[in-house]
Formats: C-alpha cells, structure tokens, sequence
C-alpha cells in the first residue's frame, strides 16, 4: 500500500471517529430529556461500544444501579457480537438481580457507513404495574406469571462475564470438569456468539470462573473459532492485556 492510500485510509478513519464521538455527545443529553419525561422509573443510558468494558458514557435514571464509566450487560454484549448485523431490541422484558422487572429498547447507533458503535437504552421499571396485573388477574382468575430472565446490570464488567459464565455453564447440567471436550468447546463457543470475548481481558475472567489455566481457555477458545468461526474479538492471544 503507498503512503498516500495510507494516509487516505487514516484520514477516513478520523473522520469516521469524529462522527461516531460527535452522535455520542449529541445524545448525551438526551437522557435527561428522556427521564424528565418519563419519571423517576424511567432510565436511559448511552453506550459506546468501543470501549465494552466502560461502555456507559451517559446516564440518567437509576433503576439498574450503574454510572458513567460502567460496563454493558449480557444484552450489550450479544448486540456486539452481532456487529453491523446486529438489530435494534424493542420492548422486551428482563428482571434485575435485585427483582426488578424492566421493559427494555436498545437503539444501535450507526455511522454513515452503517457501522455499530453504541447504543442508546431506554430502561423502565414496571415492577408495580406487573404486580397490580398479577392481583387483578388473580381476582379474575386469570393469573399469568412471565417468566423473565435475569440479566446482570453493573459498573464492573467482570461480574456481566462471570454471570454469563455461570449461566452458560448451568445449561450444561454439569460441572466444568464433567464435561467431555466437545462440550467444552462448545461452552466457550457459547461465550464467543455472546460477545463475551469482545471485552479485553475476558479470556483470563472466564479462565479463573471456571477454575483452569489462561493456557486452557486460549486453547479452547481457539479451538471453538476453528469449527464455528465466529468474528474474532480483541483478546484472542495469550499475549493480550489481562
């Protein structure tokens, strides 16, 4: 590639980070709007997907708990693992780990090259309406109750992984060292499709829930990318940062 392309290349490059920071700061104060509007059940929160790890970088609203600086869920971590193909999330329902059920919208942001960068998340807790729905189906004799997943909302990305892992894991019915090798491949190609490696230092997190070496978890990693060949992440060596 000449010198010229390459400049070319890095000039496009900037532009495009311009841009992405320039929609970023756009709707940073949005979220107030946002909350003002809705009520003090209301949340809103902006991320950026280039840093997975500190995601949140506006939010208004406190019904998940977390602050500037705090990382995405589970359901930001699959919207990262999709990339480009990835699709906005609407209306759906999860429950914190403290009981809260919330209905949800993830709107990605693109640039203009269609390119996901980050999201902008409208969260409302619903708590109270669902139990007055729950009592007044009672009285009808109607009662219906939901089964929501639990999703883990924080500021440290270490407990989204850990979550995930655990929740992985539960599905296989068996302990880590029960499971035969096609299983493990398959627990960490599970991982791989949630978007959990997309964080740095995800590999050596993952490595110490599941109680082997970072040796093991880079080999099994590898070994899951091989037969399903999903997009690589940033923390694919054992040379990336812990």
């Amino acid at each position: 590639m000449s010198a010229e392309s390459v400049e070319s290349t890095e000039g496009t490059d900037d532009v495009r980070e311009a841009e992405r920071d320039a929609i970023i700061a756009a709707l940073a104060p949005v979220v107030e709007g946002l909350v003002a509007t809705f009520g003090s059940l209301c949340e809103a929160v902006v991320h950026d997907y280039r840093r997975p790890e500190k995601s949140v970088v506006a939010i208004a609203g406190a019904v998940t708990g977390r602050s500037v600086g705090g990382s995405m869920s589970e359901i930001g971590m699959g919207m990262l693992a999709r990339g480009d193909a990835a699709a906005d999330e609407l209306n759906y329902l999860t429950r914190t780990q403290d009981g809260k059920l919330v209905k949800s919208s993830t709107m990605l942001l693109r640039d203009g090259g269609g390119a996901v960068f980050g999201a902008l998340c409208v969260n409302l807790d619903i708590t109270a309406v669902q139990q007055a729905s729950a009592l007044i189906g009672e009285l009808a004799g109607v009662a219906v109750r939901p089964e929501v997943p639990t999703t883990t909302f924080g500021d440290d990305v270490e407990s989204v992984v850990s979550s995930i892992v655990d929740s992985h894991q539960l599905r296989q019915s068996r302990p880590w060292s029960e499971l035969d090798r096609d299983a493990r491949v398959e627990l960490f190609r599970g991982l791989d499709d949630q978007g959990v490696f997309a964080v740095r230092g995800a590999v050596p997190q993952v490595a110490a829930r599941l109680g082997i070496s970072r040796a093991s978890a880079y080999s099994y990693l590898a070994k899951s990318r091989a037969q399903g060949a999903p997009p690589p992440g940033p923390d694919t060596s054992p040379g990336a940062p812990a």
